[in-house]
């Protein structure tokens, strides 16, 4: 939820950046989007409770941690690719390989 009195620049922003996705593609300036996020990888520890007619398969909410993984996203919505990497970590040498990668294939 935005504040109410933040909305107003809140909106004016995010023109801004919608305006970039609807823009001309520039070869020299590629638009390269790029996201990273950490995920915790989970294993069930029972066995889920089978479908039955009206009623879905059902989970139980315990598990078992198990690691994370980093995810490292890029795309570039006016070439119409995108690129995942999921990394054991993120470091700042894995975030410039990454933006590395991108560069070879869009720029």
């Amino acid at each position: 939820m935005i504040p109410p009195e933040q909305s107003a620049e809140f909106v004016c922003q995010m023109e801004d950046v919608l305006q970039l996705y609807t823009s001309f593609d520039n070869p020299r300036y590629p638009l390269v989007c790029f996201d990273e996020a950490s995920k915790q990888l989970v294993k069930e520890t029972r066995t889920p409770i089978a479908a039955e007619p009206g009623h879905p398969e059902r989970y139980d909410s315990e598990y078992e941690r198990n690691g994370t993984a980093n995810l490292f996203m890029c795309f570039a919505p006016l070439h119409g690719w995108r690129h995942v990497s999921v990394t054991n970590q993120r470091t700042c040498l894995d975030y410039a390989h990454q933006m590395k990668y991108s560069y070879r294939h869009i720029g």
